[in-house]
């Protein structure tokens, strides 16, 4: 089964992508230059990743002391990648970008991650060069940004510490001047840095000339010590090799050692790190300290870096998507062709049914696919998947709405994706991680072996929960702030597109039941925040947050569900196509087996049910 036509419906029938050129800033594009983009990521996926995903799996990095080995294949990805322009597609055409919509990079993307996640397709490069377009300096952007863009170097975000993990306040890292003069370096104010970031993706390797690290460190006040909690944080451009103004290396190796590669479950083929930085090791002009360059204010990296790390909420959101459909995929092919059992049959009265239910053994078997219980599966993989896909690429859509739209359609887009990311980044890994459990499922006891590729999208899948904000901190973070935020507005204007979907389904007889199911949902979610923030406490409310935050999820899940069945009967109003029946039946699956499940999630946050947070440590 291919992505494409799932892609192109959500695309141009449900997004209406190739209205997007009547806009100033995509106006040299149509339907076709989008769909030339398509067709080179998706050739470039089929053939310099997907045969090759198990490959990265097994030959994981190997690291001899002084460089990192990867996998021929992955440079000749990375390459390919690089030439393909993705890395700068949405940048201006005068820095050699494409100006790109977003949607349709995303759409586009989304082949490399359904082919081989692992394997890397730019994320964090993106989205350190795009930071530093926001917030870095001339000569910042041009020296670092433009040779991410251009896959000459790459990037990171070293945000963790060994001792902090999540925890951000707890940051230890230290900057300090670099000697008299530091504010008068033309690449920033030069800083020297010492400490150890932890789980670092892609933070050593040989696939490009240089990797350029963003780091998050305190600078020490008068007194010595570093400002407690996140406002002392700031943020820093440390290169792994010495260059000058011109972006060209000096032949100076920076003081950023690798300690040990982290050996994982899965994302085998992307190297996870832990970095020394400023131990001595590679001394810069004869002294220990990794040379940073500031990026923006002192004291005001945490809110530089939110702009990486939300842009990377929404892309580990459709990697964890890519995955539960990679697992769907192979499935359904599975289930289409594995002969095992025969239908169920029974006598015609319900008394002889009740006392037995046989099976004609002498009938030929069937293939799993015509079994009930399978069907059942493959339909929940599929609601999870396409579902997550459409909220990904409509939160994509919300992105360019928020950088071409007019002010206040701006305005919203931005209160929009504000509300939406903790959804965007936790629902598809929850959930398309169960699909590519249920992926292991249909494959029975072949699912949990090597022979087949399902076991691999689940070990891969099961990092999403954790990294780029772990699923409890995506729930308080969506519950203790982003509900909230301006009065609620961004709630409010949630609530309205989905009233919007609402008004429009009830008008469609066979729409009607699900529209006043997805009302009900709305209602019980608005009633669940009040709630939960009755007492004006936060350890009320935020203690059943995770509960929330699923609940809140799949509302908005069934919104785009619903969306989405409308756009497919707009499209084809007979279902005369099997890809809009399929759409229509994800739809209902959604709806009846899942909807309902916010109920028992939202008691107890409506009811501030206090059981895990007064549970007595050692009554464990």
């Amino acid at each position: 089964m291919s992505l494409r036509p799932t892609v192109e419906f959500l695309l141009y029938q449900w997004l209406h992508a190739q209205t997007l050129p009547e806009r100033e800033r995509f106006a040299d594009h149509s339907r076709d230059t989008f769909d030339a983009v398509l067709d080179t990521c998706e050739r470039i996926a089929r053939e310099k990743y997907a045969p090759f995903n198990r490959t990265v799996d097994t030959q994981e990095p190997h690291f001899d002391g002084e460089k990192v080995t990867l996998p021929q294949c992955t440079h000749d990805a990375n390459r390919a990648y690089a030439a393909s322009g993705m890395l700068s597609a949405a940048q201006d055409y005068d820095i050699g970008g494409m100006q790109l919509p977003y949607t349709v990079e995303a759409a586009a993307n989304s082949f490399f991650a359904v082919a081989s996640i692992s394997m890397g397709s730019g994320l964090l490069t993106v989205g350190n060069a795009n930071l530093l377009m926001v917030h870095g300096t001339e000569a910042q952007k041009r020296v670092f940004a433009l040779n991410e863009f251009s896959g000459r170097f790459s990037g990171t975000m070293c945000l963790s510490e060994p001792q902090a993990g999540s925890s951000l306040s707890d940051v230890a890292t230290r900057a300090v001047p670099d000697g008299e003069g530091f504010e008068s370096d033309p690449l920033g104010p030069r800083y020297r840095l010492k400490g150890n970031k932890m789980w670092i993706s892609a933070g050593e390797h040989e696939l490009t000339e240089n990797i350029i690290h963003l780091v998050l460190a305190k600078i020490p006040g008068p007194d010595g010590k570093l400002v407690p909690g996140t406002k002392g944080i700031s943020l820093f451009i440390v290169p792994k090799k010495m260059v000058d103004t011109d972006g060209q290396l000096t032949g100076v190796r920076n003081d950023v050692a690798l300690a040990g590669l982290n050996h994982k479950l899965g994302w085998r083929g992307t190297t996870n790190t832990l970095l020394n930085f400023g131990e001595g090791k590679y001394p810069v002009d004869g002294q220990a300290g990794a040379v940073g360059y500031l990026v923006g204010q002192a004291g005001k990296g945490l809110h530089c870096m939110f702009h990486m790390m939300n842009e990377a909420r929404i892309g580990i959101g459709m990697a964890a998507t890519m995955l539960g459909l990679a697992g769907y995929y192979a499935s359904l092919d599975y289930a289409r062709n594995r002969p095992q059992g025969r239908p169920v049959q029974g006598p015609k009265d319900k008394e002889a049914a009740a006392a037995a239910v046989v099976k004609d053994v002498a009938q030929p078997q069937v293939r799993i696919i015509e079994h009930a219980d399978v069907k059942r599966m493959l339909l929940a993989q599929k609601s999870y998947g396409e579902g997550a896909l459409a909220l990904n690429l409509f939160c994509a859509r919300l992105v360019d709405e928020q950088a071409t739209g007019d002010s206040a359609a701006a305005d919203e887009a931005r209160l929009l994706l504000e509300v939406l990311t903790p959804i965007a980044k936790s629902w598809p890994s929850e959930w398309c991680l169960e699909a590519n459990s249920l992926a292991i499922q249909i494959h029975g006891g072949y699912g949990y072996t090597r022979d087949f590729p399902v076991e691999q999208y689940w070990r891969d899948n099961r990092l999403n929960m954790i990294h780029e904000g772990t699923h409890g901190i995506q729930a308080m973070d969506l519950l203790g702030r982003k509900v909230l935020m301006e009065n609620g507005r961004g709630l409010q204007l949630l609530a309205a597109r989905i009233n919007e979907t609402i008004e429009r389904a009830i008008q469609v007889p066979a729409m009607a039941a699900h529209a006043n199911a997805l009302g009900s949902a709305l209602q019980q979610v608005g009633a669940a925040t009040k709630a939960a923030w009755s007492t004006g406490q936060p350890a009320d409310a935020l203690a059943n947050a995770v509960p929330y935050m699923q609940a809140f999820g799949h509302m908005v899940l069934a919104w785009v569900w619903l969306d989405v069945a409308l756009a497919t009967l707009q499209a084809d109003p007979a279902l005369a196509q099997p890809a809009s029946v399929g759409r229509m039946g994800a739809m209902r699956f959604f709806f009846h087996y899942e909807l309902p499940k916010i109920g028992a999630w939202l008691q107890v946050v409506s009811t501030r049910d206090a059981t895990c947070a007064v549970f007595p440590e050692d009554a464990f």
